[in-house]
C-alpha cells in the first residue's frame, strides 16, 4: 500500500512538472537515522538498560538489574529473573537465593564471587516474582547476548528451567537436562537448578552439589 501511494505522488509530480511547476533543488530535510547497535561497552550498555522501556515490566520496576561481577570472568551465571530484593537493591541474587548461591560457590566452586558475573535472562522485576513472559524474555535477551559478548565466558552456568530454556531454545525439564555439558560456540553451557528452588526442595541439593562438582572440573582446567 505505501509503494503505491508514493508511486501516485511520483506520477502527480511529473503530471505538475509537465503543465510547467518548477520544483526546488534545495535537499529535503532527512532525519537522522537510528542506530539499532548496542554500547560496545557494559557500562552503557547499563545506562540503557536502566533507561529501557521496550516491554510492560519497566513499568512496576525500583532498580533494573543489570548484573554484577568481574569483567574478565570466566564463569558467568544466569537466572531468571530479579525478585523482590533484588528490585529495592539493583543487584542480582541477594536475599535467601544469593546466600544459597554465595555457599555453593564458596564450598563447590571454591571462587570468589568477585571472580565470577551474575545476571537473568530478564532485567526487571515480573509483578508477584511470575515467570517472565515469552515476549518480556525476547525483548531483554539482546541485552544478555550482549553481555556475553563483552565478558566472552567459558562456561556459561544457567540457573533454573527458564534461563537454559530461553538461552537455548531447549525445552528440556531441567530434572532431566541438569549437568549436561553442553559445548555451544565459543562457550560451554551447564544447566543446574535455581537457588530457589533449591531452598524450596532441599532433597535436590545433592544434584546441585554434583552440577557443581562438574562446573568445578570444567573451570580447573582453564586454569
Amino acid at each position: 500500500m505505501k509503494n503505491l501511494y508514493n508511486a501516485l505522488q511520483l506520477k502527480q509530480l511529473y503530471t505538475l512538472r509537465l503543465l510547467g511547476y518548477n520544483y526546488s533543488n534545495i535537499s529535503p530535510y532527512k532525519e537522522d537515522e537510528i542506530s539499532l547497535q548496542l554500547p560496545q561497552n557494559m557500562q552503557e550498555l547499563k545506562k540503557q538498560i536502566n533507561n529501557c522501556h521496550l516491554c510492560e515490566l519497566s513499568k512496576h520496576r525500583k532498580n533494573a538489574v543489570f548484573g554484577e561481577g568481574s569483567l574478565n570472568a570466566k564463569i558467568f551465571f544466569i537466572g531468571e529473573a530479579p525478585g523482590i530484593n533484588e528490585d529495592a537493591s539493583g543487584k542480582p541474587f541477594v536475599g535467601r537465593s544469593g546466600e544459597m548461591l554465595d555457599k555453593i560457590m564458596s564450598n563447590v566452586l571454591k571462587i570468589p564471587k568477585e571472580h565470577v558475573y551474575i545476571t537473568n535472562i530478564v532485567k526487571c522485576r515480573p509483578p508477584q516474582n511470575r515467570e517472565p513472559s515469552s515476549v518480556e524474555a525476547h525483548t531483554c535477551l539482546p541485552y544478555l547476548y550482549k553481555q556475553i559478548e563483552l565478558i566472552k565466558p567459558k562456561i556459561i552456568v544457567t540457573l533454573g528451567a527458564t534461563a537454559y530454556h530461553y538461552l537455548t531454545g531447549d525445552e528440556t525439564q531441567i530434572s532431566k537436562i541438569h549437568g549436561t555439558v553442553i559445548e555451544k560456540d565459543s562457550f560451554t553451557i551447564v544447566p543446574t537448578y535455581h537457588p530457589s528452588f533449591l531452598l524450596r526442595n532441599p532433597s535436590y541439593k545433592h544434584e546441585a552439589w554434583e552440577d557443581f562438582k562438574k562446573i568445578n572440573q570444567l573451570y580447573n582446567a582453564l586454569i
